[in-house]
């Protein structure tokens, strides 16, 4: 019997996988139920298991090609049985159009890919004019004419971009092409948050964890997303909170965050951001954020703008903590000071709503959480 392998559904909003590895060969034999391959959606990896038993007898989608969802990735059958219909499945997935729609999916015009092809353009590395970011054959010239004026240089290294890196990159270009981002930030004094830090060992990005939830509550427009034209607003406040691994940038979540103390939060941070590292992290872990923290005042950074992770509405920007001078009583003493970067979706809230949030945070952090804890 014929049995094929497809490419699974991971989550309601998945509509396709990237194939990251097999762990079998065609040709190997392989055993119901055992890990087959190894596919990636939404930054989640995922091991499919054979559904059958039976040899391995085509691969369908190579090793960092992106496959829709449902479709045919590989084929399993007796290794003497006919691979009548597998054949033709195989032979409708390998013409070339398909599979450059599949591994490239780049939005460019009939008369664009002709030229591309005539001059041996890569058309990855072209920049689009069009609509949406189409690619005119205008474009191809324009590209051509640039690389034959400017000096060749040498390439030490080449990255692909794939895996959590590609989903990554997918997301934050559909993040900036999609959500018309505005910014606002704002200056905090840490005093208390770090007197907070000292007694409890607490960490900054845990207490802005917290902040941030508190927040979302009586703010709750900034825990939404928009939707075939609505606006829906969750009930659940889940914060996620970007990690840098070495795999990517990856945004594990906690659940219910609102629900949990400074020292639940605390614990469950420091968890995620340990499985983060070490690639443990599960599809729940991943999955169900509706606002997000990324921190980047450890590397020296004061102040930027950070890209909201879609579908949410907005994104807290967190900088490093530095002693500057203010006016206190006249008097002028240094304080600890923090810059928040608040990015949201100006389609769904404006800036006075959007200030009032980050306003919001601020006092939490100011008051030393005096009534949040």
């Amino acid at each position: 019997m014929v049995t094929k392998v497809v490419m699974p559904r991971l989550s309601l909003t998945m509509r396709e996988g990237t194939v990251v590895q097999w762990f079998k060969k065609e040709g190997e034999t392989v055993l119901k139920g055992e890990p087959l391959v190894e596919v990636l959606s939404e930054k989640v990896t995922y091991d499919v298991e054979a559904p059958e038993s039976g040899t391995l007898r085509k691969i369908l989608a190579g090793e960092g090609s992106n496959v829709p969802i449902d479709q045919i990735i590989g084929i399993i059958a007796a290794l003497d049985e006919p691979l009548t219909e597998a054949e033709e499945v195989a032979m409708a997935l390998s013409k070339p159009e398909l599979v450059a729609e599949t591994t490239e999916r780049i939005l460019a015009s009939p008369a664009a890919k002709r030229l591309a092809r005539e001059l041996g353009v890569d058309l990855a590395q072209v920049g689009g004019t069009g609509p949406e970011g189409r690619i005119v054959e205008d474009d191809v010239k324009r590209f051509v004419e640039q690389a034959t004026m400017q000096p060749q240089r040498r390439v030490r290294e080449v990255i692909p971009l794939i895996g959590i890196k590609k989903v990554t990159a997918e997301r934050v270009s559909l993040s900036a092409r999609t959500a018309p981002h505005s910014t606002i930030t704002m200056e905090v004094d840490m005093i208390n948050a770090v007197r907070l830090h000292e007694e409890r060992s607490v960490s900054y990005t845990d207490m802005l964890v917290k902040a941030v939830a508190t927040a979302l509550k009586e703010h709750s427009l900034l825990n939404s997303t928009l939707e075939d034209e609505r606006i829906k607003v969750f009930e659940d406040i889940n914060v996620g909170v970007a990690v840098a691994t070495d795999k990517g940038l990856l945004v594990p979540v906690v659940h219910n965050t609102d629900r949990k103390t400074l020292k639940e939060i605390s614990m469950i941070v420091n968890e995620l951001i340990e499985k983060a590292k070490q690639g443990k992290l599960s599809k729940e872990d991943l999955t169900g954020g509706t606002f997000t923290i990324t921190n980047l005042g450890m590397y020296g950074v004061d102040v930027f703008i950070p890209i909201i992770n879609p579908p949410e509405t907005a994104i807290l920007g967190v900088g490093r903590i530095t002693e500057k001078p203010v006016l206190v009583d006249k008097e002028i003493k240094t304080k600890p000071i923090t810059q928040l970067s608040l990015s949201f979706d100006h389609r769904i809230v404006d800036g006075v709503p959007a200030a009032q949030f980050l306003q919001k945070i601020k006092q939490i952090l100011e008051s030393g959480f005096r009534d949040v804890l």
